[in-house]
Formats: structure tokens, C-alpha cells, sequence
């Protein structure tokens, strides 16, 4: 050991124990004892009692010494002996210190370490670490963390990096310094002694790492090599995680497509961005075999930063992970530019086949006699992932039409090349693609090639046009029936009344005008179903609650089904508001029920249940032009023989029946789709043969206004009153240009009681109105009239001062013509074909 060593050893150790100082307090104590027989008797009690009081005070100060710890017993002190073996042998350099300066302890590892220093007090001893190491800028500050940690009795490590002219080594060092707070316990049996004046003491640990660094340094040096042959080979490389974002790229292929590495790995890259046209696709593959990992030989085109191509091949690996994800990829990319030699003519055909393979948007595949395929392009893979993925192509299209284009593969792998092409639907898309199959020859096998075409978006616009067109035609067929036929049917009711009016029930002949009133009901009733399909028909909204309503027609369902056919109806609770026409509505249900009971000639089930849909829950449904809303949904399902495929699009067309002559007009669907299209809401068929039939009518929530007021509840049923009184006074001004309308209003009004004035068109009525001036009570007027039409007769009269009230008589909606009104202006209004009570009470609520 050093003098140095020896020194702090000496302050900080217990002197070992001493035989000869055992001996000689023996000797001493039996020569005090033998004095006894020299002494008088008289002395010897008072020697004896300060011998024995000495000996008690020698004896109580050793347990109090031992009690605080002064003293030890060799246990102890063997304990001691160990750790201090422990702390002096140690390979690190080991330092306590107290406070900031003062040294209790430095094992032989420290003081070697320091002892080339020059002594840093009087006794000749070691300097502490920030002394150690100071005179250098480069270890400043991680002295300076490790000094103020000590004085606060933190933990903390650093590693410094020592230059030889500091401590005079050869050659650059490194050394890990730690610190710790040292508890006052632990330093006691350490050195023997605690730290005086309360101050702290510090644990430093002093490691020589010089080796481990150069270690690491000579490992990061291989790496580094290994990374700069990586980036300036040859030959591409990138590598991209499961989503396709890239991960890594060599700066050879970085400079081949002129992009800047330090986009790399921070999310700035993805495969979409250096692979041309959709081709990154063939690279993303979708679910595989559990723990394998697939490589796979692709040319295709590379996209510079500036939009130049780079013809291609990869070398693409891909590992999968234990539940099928793709994981991982590893990719080489070789250059495939033609470079012009004669050697080279065959390999750049190929590379410019490759080329224009992949990047044509048209799906291509090259498949044989089963379907199987043997090579497709990009984007093949994204318009039939499940083909692509499956490598049969019949795995791409719909059941339904597999067989067909099973059948045209191999009449063209035999040579056929008239093969007509297919129209099928997409198996995982749901989408439409027109498939053109030619024959193929391929490595000398014959097989197929098969072209296909996405069609969703045309056949979703020409569906839309085919219904845009049948809209057109009702719409215009109905409108001529709702103006002519109307008016027939207005004059044939109105004078079957009067002469109802002027026969008794006994007459021969009564029975034959019910029959001509009852007809013509009955025509006014196909009528109402051709309007409410073109939506022109008047519907009176109002809010509704449709659990309610669908619970006053139970009784109603039940007698119509009959028997044979349960009913059941399910409700929501807590069902949103709608607003609809409750007649309309309540036809509506009727017609879907009674399509159901014809369905199920043998029995059945019918359900109706009602719910709410949030706009959240609507994509569930996967309907087509189903805007996203709250919706209360109507449901009426049955258990019959369900519909066919191939008719489930006509069923709302008018005039489509698949029921027998004389037992139905095809209106009755056609009826309801208008009513729900006028209504604002949606209406849809899900049907299974053998298994039932489902519509669905979707309206809208109706969300009163802050302001509306309360809901009014409903009148209690009102006592019946006597007859009302038809009869009147007053000025009626009839404009009709219909001579049999005309005619019949003008005498009803007049056996009630009314002066009528009659006009034949809006131009004849303002000559009446010149003609008789202030005498006009009420003008009850049609709309469509020849010269001059009833709204801008209505604006002329109004110029002209007539501010008698009008009414409006048509066989259009409401709303079709009061848009061409003077905003602000009250009117009435009076569907055709109208009754003679209808035309009596009308003319008589608004006479003023």
C-alpha cells in the first residue's frame, strides 16, 4: 500500500487488538491485589472501596460505549473487516466524502488513479474527483452536475472523456463517475466514523470504460461501413412498414429518384410516392399464411421526384406476422433503363411490356383454362383484391356469374375469340365491371386473357337516368289524366248527385247512378295512385307519431290479412316525431300489407316494427343515395315466397303487376314509392325467394322549432250536430273552361241560393269583372285554362283592386302552381274531382 493509502487508512481504521496490553493489565491487577498484605489492616477497606468503585466506572462506561456504538464486539468487527476488504480490493476507485472537500475514505483503486496528483493537503492525500479532473473545458459541466448532485445528496452518473495532458496518460481515456448520498450508518461501518458537524456524505465510484468504449467505437465502425456499402451499392434498396410508408432507402436509389433521405423515416415517404400510377398496390398485399414471409419479382415503373419514370424490377419480401398481417418489407430495386446495345434490344422490350402492363388503368390478367392466374397488373390487384389475392379470378366476381365467365375462359382458351362480354358483379367491392375474355398463349400452354372495365359508375347513372325517364313519362302521363280525365270525372259525379238528389232509394233507376257515382270513385282512386307516384298529388303534412298510428291500424291489418296470416307489431321507445300526411301514410302501410298477404297464399308471418336510426347507424344499412340523417324507420316484412332477382327493380314501375289479370292495377307500390319520394323520405326492398320480403321506409325526424308550440291533444269525439245548412248568399264568379264543369257547379251553386256568373277563361273572367263592378263575393276559379291561366288571372285581378277571396280548383298538388302566386297572398283550394257537398261547403266557408 501507498503512503498515501496508508495514511487515509490510519484515520479511517480501529487499532487491532493487543495480547501484551492484555497481559500487562493482568500483571497489574494481581500486583494491586498482593499490595493488600503490605498495608496496615486500617487502610485496606478504604483501598479495597476505590478499587472496586474504579473498576464499576471502568465497567459502566464501556456499556455506554458499546451501547453507542464506540465499542464492538468481534462479530462486528469482523463484518467490518469484510466490507472494508471489500470496498479496498475493489477494481473501481471508491471516495467518501463529507461535505465538499473533506476525504474519509479512498480505496487503493482512487489513490492509484490519483496518484500521480500532487497532494492536496498537509497530510499528503488524494484530491477529490472535481479537483481530479478539472483544468479541462470539455468536463466542466459534468463535474459541475456530479458536484452539485453530492452537495444536495442526489444520485448522478456521468462519462467523461479525459485527454492525456490531464492525468498524463498515453492515450485518450474514458471514465464513467458516479455519486450518491451515503447514509451515516453505512459510512460508519465503512470508516469507522461518522461525518462530523451534520454534514453530508457522498459515495463516488470512479470506472475506467476506455476499453468497453473502444469496443462499441469498433462495432458502430462496422456498422457505419456496412450502412455506406449498403447506401453506394449498385443496386436500390428500401424498406417499408405494413401500412406502405417507408422506413429506410439507400442513397443510390435516393439518387436515382431525386429525393432528399432526410424525408426518410419521419413519415415523409410512402410507396404511393415513388411507384408510378397505382402500381403500388402489387407491393401492399393484403392478409397471408401466419408466419411465412413471400418474395416476389415485379417490373414496373418508378417515379422520380420530377414525374420522369424509372422502368424497374423489385425483389419484394414481405414477412407475415402470427396473426396473417403483413409485417415488414424488404425491397431491391435494380435499374431496368434501356441502355441502346444490341445485346440489350430483347431485354428493353421486355422492360417497355412491363411497363405499359402495369400502368395501364385497365385491370388485365392472363389466366388458364381453370382461371387460375399467371400474371396480372396493378391494377388488376386493386379492382379484385380478393382475386388477386385468392389467384383465381372467379374469386373476384359473384357467385351468380362465376359459371358464366368460367364457360367463356375456356371457349377462349380453346380458341373461340366471339365470346360476348359479361356483366358481373364484384364479389368484395359490391361494385359493376363489364369482363371482356380473348384467347391467350402464354410459355406455349393456351389459356386466356381477361380485360375488365369498372361499370359502377355508369350502370349507378344510367339506373338513375332509366328512373329519371319513368319518373317523366308518369309525371306527363298523369298530368294530361289529372286535367282531362278530372274534369270528366268532376261532371260525371256532380250530375250523378243531382240526379241522386232528385231520385228515391225506391226508384228503378237509383241503383244504376250509384253504380255510375261508385265508377267514378273508383277511376278518381287510379287517378290519386297516378299522382302520387308522379308527386303531384295534395298532401296536408302534419306532425305525427308513428307508433301511434300504426296502433289505430292493428284492427284494421287484422280483418284485412284474415285468419290465416299473423300480424305482430314492435315498437321503439322514446320514437321520434315525423311529419307526413296521415291518410297518405296510413295508405301506404295498407298497400304494403296487403303485398304482403298476397305473398303468403298459404299462411304466414307479418311483422311491423318501428325504430329510430341514427345518422351514425345508416352506413349499416349499405343503401345506395342514403343520405346520412336521423331517420324513424318503417319496417313491413314477411315470411311468403320472396321476389325475384330479376323483377326486384320494376316493382315500383306503374303498370307492373305479376298478379293475374283483373286482380291488380300495378299501381299500388307505384303509389306508395310517390308517396314516400313526395314526403321526403326513402323507400327499400330486401328480398330472399323462399324466405320473405322486407320494406323499409326511411322519413325524415322532424325536430320542432323552439318556438312551436305544444302539441295539442286531441279533441274528445265530438257530439253529433244537426244537418248544416248548404245554403247561401252572394256573387260567385266561376271561371271553367270545361263546359260540363261549368255547367254543373254553376247550377249547384244556384239551387243553394248563390248568384253565379260564369267565364270560360282568365281573359272572359276580367270582362266579367269589368263588367260588374264591386258585385263579386268569391271567385272560384281553375288553374290550367286556355289564353290565360287561373295564377295570372289571380295577379290582374289584384292590380285591378278585385280583392274578393279565390279559390283554386285542380287536379294538381298545391304547391305545383302556388309557387307562381304574389308572395304573401291567401287563397283556397279544392282538388278535382270534387263533390257537390265538397263544392257547397267550400264556396260557403270562404263567402265573406
Amino acid at each position: 500500500m501507498s503512503p498515501s493509502s496508508m495514511h487515509i487508512a490510519a484515520q479511517r481504521s480501529e487499532r487491532a487488538g493487543q495480547p501484551m496490553l492484555v497481559l500487562a493489565l493482568a500483571s497489574a491487577c494481581i500486583a494491586v491485589m498482593a499490595s493488600f498484605a503490605w498495608l496496615p489492616n486500617e487502610q485496606t477497606p478504604m483501598l479495597l472501596l476505590v478499587l472496586l468503585l474504579s473498576l464499576a466506572s471502568v465497567g459502566a462506561l464501556a456499556l455506554i460505549g458499546f451501547a453507542a456504538g464506540f465499542l464492538r464486539t468481534n462479530a462486528t468487527r469482523a463484518g467490518d473487516d469484510i466490507a472494508r476488504l471489500l470496498a479496498d480490493t475493489s477494481p473501481d476507485g471508491l471516495l467518501v466524502t463529507e461535505g465538499e472537500s473533506a476525504i474519509l475514505y479512498a480505496n487503493d483503486a482512487y489513490v492509484a488513479l490519483a496518484g500521480g496528483t500532487a497532494p492536496s493537503g498537509r497530510d499528503g492525500g488524494p484530491r477529490t474527483v472535481d479537483r481530479l479532473f478539472s483544468g479541462a473545458p470539455e468536463v466542466a459541466e459534468p463535474l459541475y452536475r456530479l458536484a452539485t448532485a453530492a452537495r444536495e445528496g442526489k444520485r448522478c452518473a456521468e462519462e467523461l472523456r479525459v485527454t492525456p495532458a490531464l492525468l498524463g496518460d498515453a492515450e485518450v481515456a474514458w471514465y464513467r463517475i458516479r455519486v450518491r448520498p451515503l447514509e451515516r450508518h453505512d459510512a460508519g461501518r465503512l470508516i469507522g466514523k461518522a461525518g462530523k458537524g451534520g454534514r453530508k456524505l457522498a459515495l463516488w465510484t470512479i470506472a475506467d470504460v476506455t476499453r468497453e468504449r473502444e469496443r462499441h467505437e469498433n462495432v458502430f465502425q462496422e456498422l457505419q461501413h456496412a450502412i455506406d456499402f449498403l447506401d453506394h451499392a449498385p443496386a436500390g434498396f428500401f424498406s417499408t412498414d405494413g401500412r406502405g410508408n417507408i422506413s429506410y432507402m439507400n442513397a443510390t436509389l435516393a439518387d436515382w429518384l431525386d429525393f432528399d433521405l432526410a424525408q426518410v423515416g419521419t413519415g415523409g415517404l410512402a410507396l404511393r410516392d415513388i411507384i408510378a400510377d397505382d402500381s403500388a398496390s402489387l407491393l401492399v398485399f393484403g392478409s397471408g399464411t401466419p408466419n411465412t414471409v413471400r418474395t416476389e419479382q415485379i417490373d414496373l415503373d418508378l417515379r422520380r421526384r420530377d414525374g420522369l419514370r424509372l422502368p424497374s424490377r423489385l425483389l419484394h419480401r414481405v414477412a407475415f406476422g402470427a396473426d396473417g398481417a403483413p409485417g415488414a418489407s424488404r425491397t431491391l430495386a435494380l435499374n431496368r433503363s434501356p441502355g441502346g446495345e444490341p445485346a440489350e434490344e430483347a431485354r428493353a422490350a421486355e422492360v417497355r411490356f412491363a411497363r405499359f402492363f402495369n400502368s395501364t388503368p385497365m385491370a388485365i390478367a392472363t389466366v388458364d383454362r381453370s382461371g387460375k392466374i399467371q400474371r396480372s397488373n396493378a391494377a388488376f390487384a386493386k379492382l379484385l383484391p380478393g382475386a388477386a389475392s385468392a389467384g383465381i379470378v372467379l374469386a373476384g366476381v359473384a357467385e351468380a356469374h362465376r359459371n358464366g365467365l368460367l364457360r367463356a375462359i375456356q371457349d377462349a382458351s380453346s380458341g373461340s375469340e366471339d365470346n360476348a362480354p359479361i356483366d358481373a358483379a364484384l364479389s368484395e367491392t359490391g361494385k359493376s365491371a363489364r369482363l371482356f375474355v380473348t384467347p391467350n398463349e402464354d410459355s406455349g400452354e393456351r389459356g386466356a386473357s381477361v380485360f375488365v372495365l369498372d361499370t359502377t359508375e355508369e350502370r349507378n347513372r344510367e339506373e338513375q337516368l332509366h328512373q329519371s325517364q319513368k319518373m317523366q313519362a308518369v309525371g306527363q302521363l298523369a298530368g294530361g289524366v289529372a286535367h282531362d280525365f278530372n274534369n270528366v270525372l268532376t261532371a260525371i259525379l256532380g250530375y250523378s248527385e243531382l240526379l241522386l238528389a232528385n231520385h228515391r232509394p225506391t226508384d228503378p233507376s237509383f241503383q244504376d247512378i250509384m253504380q255510375i257515382k261508385q265508377n267514378a270513385n273508383r277511376a278518381a282512386g287510379l287517378v290519386r295512385q297516378l299522382l302520387a307516384f308522379s308527386r303531384r298529388q295534395t298532401l296536408r303534412p302534419q306532425v305525427l307519431q308513428l307508433g301511434d298510428v300504426l296502433s289505430d291500424l292493428q284492427m284494421l291489418t287484422r280483418r284485412l290479412v284474415g285468419e290465416k296470416i299473423e300480424v305482430s307489431s314492435k315498437q321503439a321507445r322514446d320514437l321520434w316525431l315525423v311529419k307526413a300526411d296521415l291518410n297518405q301514410f296510413e295508405q301506404v302501410i295498407m298497400n304494403l300489407i296487403v303485398n304482403a298477404r298476397d305473398a303468403m297464399p298459404d299462411g304466414g308471418k307479418i311483422s311491423l316494427r318501428v325504430k329510430n336510426v341514427a345518422a351514425s347507424e345508416c352506413a349499416a344499412y349499405s343503401y345506395k343515395q342514403l343520405p346520412e340523417a336521423d331517420y324513424v324507420v318503417v319496417e313491413v316484412e314477411d315470411t311468403g315466397t320472396g321476389i325475384p332477382l330479376e323483377i326486384r327493380d320494376k316493382i315500383f314501375d306503374p303498370f307492373f303487376t305479376t298478379k293475374e289479370v283483373g286482380k291488380g292495377t300495378g299501381l299500388g307500390l307505384s303509389m306508395v314509392y310517390g308517396i314516400v319520394k313526395q314526403t321526403g323520405g326513402f323507400i327499400y326492398c330486401d328480398s330472399t325467394i323462399g324466405r320473405g320480403t322486407a320494406f323499409r321506409i326511411f322519413l325524415t325526424r322532424h325536430i320542432p322549432g323552439v318556438e312551436a308550440p305544444a302539441e295539442e291533444e286531441k279533441p274528445a269525439t265530438p257530439e253529433k250536430k244537426p244537418a248544416a245548412d248548404h245554403t247561401g248568399a252572394g256573387v260567385v264568379l266561376l271561371v271553367e273552361d270545361e263546359e260540363a264543369v261549368r255547367s254543373f257547379g254553376a247550377r249547384a251553386l244556384s239551387s243553394r241560393g248563390y248568384t253565379v256568373l260564369e267565364a270560360e277563361s282568365g281573359v272572359d273572367a276580367l270582362r266579367v269583372v269589368d263588367e260588374n263592378p264591386g258585385r263579386i263575393d268569391l271567385v272560384v276559379s281553375d288553374v290550367v285554362m286556355p289564353e290565360m291561366d287561373g295564377p295570372t288571372m289571380f295577379g290582374e285581378l289584384r292590380k285591378r283592386g278585385i280583392k274578393a277571396r279565390v279559390i283554386f280548383v285542380s287536379g294538381y298538388a298545391e304547391d305545383a302552381f302556388s309557387k307562381n302566386l304574389p308572395e304573401g297572398e291567401d287563397f283556397g283550394f279544392m282538388p278535382k274531382p270534387f263533390t257537390l257537398k265538397q263544392l257547397i261547403e267550400t264556396v260557403k266557408a270562404n263567402m265573406r
